[in-house]
């Protein structure tokens, strides 16, 4: 408004003078002769006069408040003292003065006030800041508080300084006044605190002004740009000369406001809307346009090149608000008659259209490697903006994933693999219908065997396809099907399938131009359809190698109750495995692993890390010991790879770099569960009561590492009876949409319930836990496990004297009488009478014997020498060496198992069959037994 203001004032002194004279036409002016220059000065003197103002205002209610504060701060001071205990019993002794000066001065300097002075009744000054003023009587009308007994403040002029003072009566208990306390701030401390905001007033004052005369001269500057310094007189001839130009161009231009009324309309636009000469302060709606048009101009909408009839006319319609804020303003519309252009330009965003679908089409097809969700893709992208319907039929081997046929009539028999359209009913064939073209004159059937694509303009006359199926021909003409277009879906010259476009409600029918779109579009989705396909059978192959290689069965133990789980990932079988390996001494070996990487080589490696697993089992060492042959083996599993040209490049691909394992071996016998790491996530404890525990392990590094030299390390742990132990891998616990420490949350959460099977627990784990499309394989091992009852294991020490032999034999013999296996009896002293007459002469302390009763007979002599016995063949003039030889015989098998300090032989006797004496051996009497040599 003040611009505005402004700009009048400057109009009426140039129209005064009449163009002042001596300056030429269109000459700009300077200084306040300009519109710029009067804005300015204006807005300088407005800001220079509300400042004064605001400083005089400030200055005024600043001194105003700072003596309300004060006449608030002396009363309250002056009740806070006249109230304190004390003050009246002082006010009646003796000495007033000596009782309360002291205590009024430290009140003063505490509450910051100029003054507190004690008087009696009669206004006698018992205390005061000014010693010399004690006992002289205060000046001024005490009544109020010395009769009446009321508080009051006032504006205290007289000696010795004018002052804000309180004066609060000390009323004693009968209620009689006894003296007066009268506090304040002197009004010169006021006036100074005052004084001391004016140079922070005046500076923000000043600050003020300049930043509105700053202001003004920015506003003056970007006003002179816009006015290039001219006065009102040569703004009004510009204004004419705008006008003049306005209506010789032949664009049509309407300015509308922001009422939506014509505000200005130049000749062509009249001419192009057929506008009369009232058109003007008229509503849009008034104006007798194309409707399109009015909702144009009332949306407040821009547009760029909108093409918009005007009778016979189509007009190139641009609309741009007036004001470029999002304000409420009116439109300015520019139009051109582009009826010439009109079809050249139809065709060409029809072309542009196709290009951006065949853009979409690139992008949204293929986003998966499944065969089905990739023909539903091409489906989706070609309704609505190609066809109105569309199917696509594929191949039943492409479905499956294998080879399509090369030619012939297994092209004539597809299955209806995906639909879509702008209505869900449809009169077509559902999803998963076979779909035969017997005749070979359908579009379809021509298409196929022609390769490319075939349009049907008008179904009502294709012959053929009526044929084909009568009635579900009549069904779709009624439903208002009228075009079609099918084209085959080619992949390296193979047939895949064919995609079927249908026209209803779309009046124009498809035509010779939509032809090369559809291949185009048909040829995309091939190619990603023919690789879902191959995925879908590279898939298949290595799920089934993967499951080929890992445990059909497991094996029934008295160890542990075991239940499983393995789920191939949806992307790509990795190399995860589990086994479950009985060892000697009705002890377990529970292995979980996972190789590193996807695909057919992953699973291969697993089956070959699984194989040496296996191997190295038997040799019965600890699982630290086993891992560091594995890790030896992982090294060395590829080392003729590389001789081949392209191995390198496949190993890249494939991600294969390492394998991750956890080992662990479970002895029944005490309970004691020994487990070692190479890189794998340790396992999860449940305890009987259903409490969870992730026990701490070293980890070790991954096989295959090359970094051997590292040695793994075991740690044991002692299980109850009725514990389970949970062994995974780490597609369980990861996923897209959790970390690791989630994963491990929810499966502590779900393993936390007792009193369930290993099977109950391995399906609420996955249902838990599963993601619907897992990235990663899964592989879930819970082993319950079982202690051997005590009763069923027996166990000797025995001294390092051959003649200690024969007693333990015959305390053996007792014992399998006590287990009611007397069968066993001889097989068992004989083999006995073998191992630990050879750990007695050739072993070292402590020799040690136990037997253990379960599926099998287990007979184990421990010794501290780490010599290891070799089974061989005696001559028949030896005296000795028979002795492993007769074990072997008479045991269902045996071995030998090393620990940390000294070796265990063992042998198992099958419960049953240990009467049964081999064919054709000579057997001595067993006390000659104890003199025959290994």
């Amino acid at each position: 408004m003040k611009a505005r203001n402004g700009s009048g004032a400057g109009r009426r002194r140039n129209r005064g003078r009449g163009g002042a004279p001596g300056r030429a036409p269109g000459e700009r002016t300077t200084g306040l002769r300009s519109l710029a220059g009067q804005v300015f000065a204006l807005e300088a003197l407005i800001a220079l006069l509300v400042i004064a103002a605001a400083v005089f205002v400030t200055f005024h209610q600043a001194q105003q408040d700072t003596e309300r504060d004060a006449r608030i701060r002396s009363l309250a001071v002056a009740e806070a003292f006249a109230h304190a205990p004390g003050i009246d019993a002082a006010l009646t002794s003796p000495d007033p003065t000596a009782a309360l000066q002291n205590r009024a001065e430290a009140t003063r300097r505490a509450t910051g006030v100029d003054f507190i002075a004690v008087l009696s009744p009669s206004g006698v000054r018992y205390t005061d800041s000014q010693p010399e003023l004690i006992g002289r009587k205060a000046t001024g009308d005490l009544t109020r508080a010395a009769v009446d007994g009321k508080s009051f403040t006032e504006l205290f002029r007289g000696a010795p300084n004018d002052a804000v003072r309180a004066v609060v009566p000390v009323v004693d208990e009968q209620g009689r006044v006894v003296g007066m306390v009268s506090s304040g701030i002197e009004v010169e401390s006021i006036t100074h605190a005052v004084q001391g905001r004016l140079p922070l007033l005046v500076a923000a004052a000043g600050g003020a002004l300049a930043l509105a005369v700053g202001g003004a001269a920015l506003v003056s500057r970007r006003l002179r740009r816009q006015t290039h310094g001219l006065g009102p007189a040569e703004m009004t001839r510009m204004k004419e000369h705008h006008e003049a130009v306005l209506h010789a161009v032949r664009e049509g231009v309407l300015i509308v406001g922001a009422d939506r009324r014509l505000l200005l309309a130049n000749d062509e636009a009249r001419r192009l809307l057929g506008l009369g000469p009232d058109a003007e302060r008229r509503h849009v709606s008034e104006l007798g346009l194309d409707p399109r048009t009015v909702e144009l101009l009332e949306s407040g909408r821009s547009a760029t090149d909108e093409v918009h009839r005007a009778g016979d006319r189509l007009l190139a319609v641009s609309v741009r608000p007036t004001v470029a804020s999002g304000a409420e303003s009116g439109c300015v519309m520019t139009m051109r008659d582009t009826t010439e252009l009109a079809a050249l330009t139809g065709r060409a965003a029809v072309a542009r259209g196709r290009l951006q679908l065949l853009y979409e089409a690139g992008v949204r097809i293929g986003t998966t490697l499944e065969v089905v969700r990739t023909a539903e893709e091409l489906a989706e992208v070609a309704v609505p903006r190609f066809a109105d319907f569309a199917t696509v039929e594929l191949l039943e081997p492409v479905l499956r994933g294998e080879e399509p046929p090369e030619a012939g009539a297994a092209t004539t028999e597809l299955r209806r693999t995906a639909m879509s359209g702008l209505r869900p009913d449809q009169p077509l064939q559902a999803v998963g219908d076979t779909i035969r073209f017997d005749v070979p004159s359908t579009p379809m059937a021509k298409a196929l065997n022609a390769g490319h694509a075939v349009v049907q303009a008008e179904l009502a006359s294709a012959e053929g396809w009526r044929a084909q199926d009568p009635e579900g021909a009549a069904r779709a003409l009624a439903y208002g099907m009228h075009s079609l277009l099918t084209v085959p879906l080619l992949a390296r010259g193979v047939v895949l399938g064919m995609a079927n476009f249908w026209r209803a409600d779309t009046p124009e029918p498809f035509g010779e131009e939509d032809l090369s779109f559809a291949e185009e579009l048909a040829a995309r989705a091939a190619v990603a359809i023919d690789n879902a396909r191959r995925f879908t059978r590279e898939h298949a192959m290595a799920v089934t190698l993967q499951r080929s290689l890992l445990p059909r069965g497991l094996p029934e133990l008295s160890a542990v109750d075991v239940a499983y789980r393995y789920l191939p990932a949806k992307a790509g079988v990795g190399g995860d495995w589990f086994d479950v390996i009985p060892l000697p001494g009705a002890r377990v070996a529970l292995v979980v692993g996972d190789v590193v990487g996807h695909g057919l080589h992953a699973a291969a490696t697993m089956g070959r890390l699984r194989t040496a697993v296996h191997n190295f089992s038997t040799l019965d060492v600890p699982p630290d010991e086993i891992l560091g042959h594995l890790d030896e083996l992982t090294g060395r599993i590829d080392d003729r790879e590389p001789e081949e040209t392209d191995a390198e490049g496949r190993r890249r691909e494939e991600g294969i770099t390492g394998a991750t394992c956890l080992y662990a071996i479970y002895d029944p016998a005490s309970g004691l569960c020994t487990v070692a790491s190479a890189g794998h996530p340790g396992p999860a404890l449940v305890g009987p009561d259903g409490r969870v525990e992730f026990p701490e392990l070293s980890p070790g590094l991954p096989l295959g590492l090359g970094l051997g030299d590292v040695p793994f390390e075991a740690t044991q742990l002692r299980l109850p009876e009725g514990s389970k132990l949970v062994l995974f891998t780490d597609g369980l616990l990861e996923d897209r949409g959790r970390d690791l420490d989630a994963g491990i949350g929810l499966l502590r959460s779900t393993l936390a319930r007792p009193d369930r099977s290993p099977e109950q627990i391995c399906a609420d784990v996955l249902a838990t836990l599963l993601s619907p499309t897992p990235r990663d394989d899964i592989a879930l091992l819970v082993a319950r496990t079982r202690l051997l009852d005590r009763e069923r294991i027996a166990e000797w020490e025995v001294p390092r004297d051959p003649s200690a032999v024969s007693p333990v034999r015959n305390a053996a013999a007792a014992k399998l009488a006590e287990w009611g296996l007397d069968g066993l009896a001889f097989s068992a002293e004989l083999v006995l009478s073998e191992l630990i007459t050879n750990a007695v002469r050739y072993g070292a302390d402590p020799v040690r014997v136990r037997l253990l009763h379960d599926r099998s007979l287990i007979c184990e002599v421990s010794d501290g020498s780490s010599t290891s016995p070799h089974l061989r063949h005696a001559a028949t003039t030896d005296e000795g060496g028979r002795g492993l030889y007769l074990v072997a015989q008479y045991a269902e098998r045996w071995g030998t198992r090393y620990a940390r300090r000294g070796k265990t032989i063992w042998a198992e006797l099958r419960v049953g069959t240990g009467d049964a004496e081999p064919e054709a051996t000579a057997v001595p009497d067993l006390d000659a037994l104890e003199d025959l040599a290994w």
